[in-house]
């Protein structure tokens, strides 16, 4: 018998990019999804792209019989997740896509999110949904909290450095370029076709983005000694897909035969071979990372480009890496796609 899965927040980006991830499934069955304004409507009048899909009707989260589900994606709103998780049974497994268990220090959440954290108990237990760095811990798990969608497109593109030692750690900057699903599909004005098409913009400079607690945590971590990182997102006119640009001082050629290694064995995370640079038309629609290294016309400097998919790899597709080990299924289930092109 498959699995029963619900998904909380089903009428966002995540949840409709979940909702088409298992649908193809061969272990999972979505028995419940939940929208809060859109409870009642079918997910075809929400999403019209999935209308050819058998999906329960959206209710709203009081309304599931949580006996009857085996695991449950929460994908709703920053800031809501906490006290909805805690009164969910504790029997059941939970991947939450949010960012309300990402930071494991309380102290630093309240920093990057302005509000004291609600359930440290929970906050305590949940894991990092890093999977390729945290496989045996989320196997293990009941509660995974998934990464932001920026967070970890810069990790892949560093976590391997920082671990080997091959770059100056007081010296990293990470330039990145995010598509607007990354935004959520809640309406603001900054989002508006008039308002964002033909330009771009940077967002959250100057230290303020809210995933650079995460950088702070992860290679700090890491390197067993503060690590923090110059950071500066930029929102570009693109629908899906991210592309982070880092500098890093080190070795051109040391920095890309790390990143192989590193990746050697991993199904979704390529290695260009050196000189090459990655694309986000290559990645879309996928859970894949393709990853290029360059050297600097400054001498003992690299560049490392990172790509991605904001709501595959950077979220629900990661979610969904993470439910399969925690199913005890194999991680790569539902997720071999090939990207959309063009």
């Amino acid at each position: 018998m498959p699995y029963q899965i619900a998904i909380l927040g089903a009428s966002g980006y995540t949840g409709a990019e979940l909702v088409r991830l298992i649908a193809t499934h061969p272990h999972m069955e979505i028995a419940a999804l939940s929208a809060d304004r859109k409870a009642g409507l079918e997910m075809a009048e929400v999403f019209p792209f999935l209308r050819h899909l058998a999906l329960p009707r959206l209710q709203k989260i009081d309304e599931i019989d949580f006996a009857a589900i085996d695991l449950c994606f929460c994908a709703l709103p920053h800031g809501t997740t906490q006290a909805v998780i805690a009164a969910l049974p504790r029997s059941l497994k939970i991947v939450d896509l949010s960012a309300d268990f990402r930071l494991r220090d309380a102290d630093a959440y309240a920093q990057w999110y302005g509000q004291p954290h609600t359930q440290p108990d929970l906050q305590a237990e949940a894991v990092y949904g890093l999977t390729e760095f945290y496989r045996d811990d989320i196997t293990a798990a009941r509660l995974v909290a998934g990464t932001g969608c920026n967070a970890a497109t810069g990790q892949f593109a560093l976590r391997p450095l920082i671990a080997a030692g091959v770059i100056d750690l007081d010296d990293i900057l990470i330039d990145l370029k995010a598509g607007v699903s990354g935004a959520g599909r809640s309406a603001k004005e900054m989002l508006l076709h008039a308002e964002l098409s033909g330009g771009t913009h940077t967002y959250s400079a100057g230290g303020k983005h809210r995933h650079l607690g995460e950088f702070d945590q992860e290679f700090s971590k890491i390197a067993g000694r503060p690590v923090q990182v110059q950071f500066t997102p930029h929102l570009l006119p693109m629908n899906r897909g991210i592309l982070a640009t880092v500098y890093v001082k080190g070795d051109a050629a040391t920095v890309h035969q790390t990143l192989t290694d590193a990746y050697a064995g991993e199904p979704f995370l390529r290695v260009l071979p050196f000189g090459q640079l990655p694309s986000t038309r290559d990645i879309a629609g996928s859970n894949f990372c393709h990853l290029g290294v360059i050297g600097d016309r400054i001498a003992g400097r690299a560049v490392v480009v990172a790509v991605l998919d904001n709501l595959t790899k950077g979220s629900s597709g990661q979610a969904l890496q993470n439910a399969n080990l925690m199913l005890g299924i194999p991680e790569t289930t539902g997720l071999m796609l090939a990207p959309i092109f063009p």
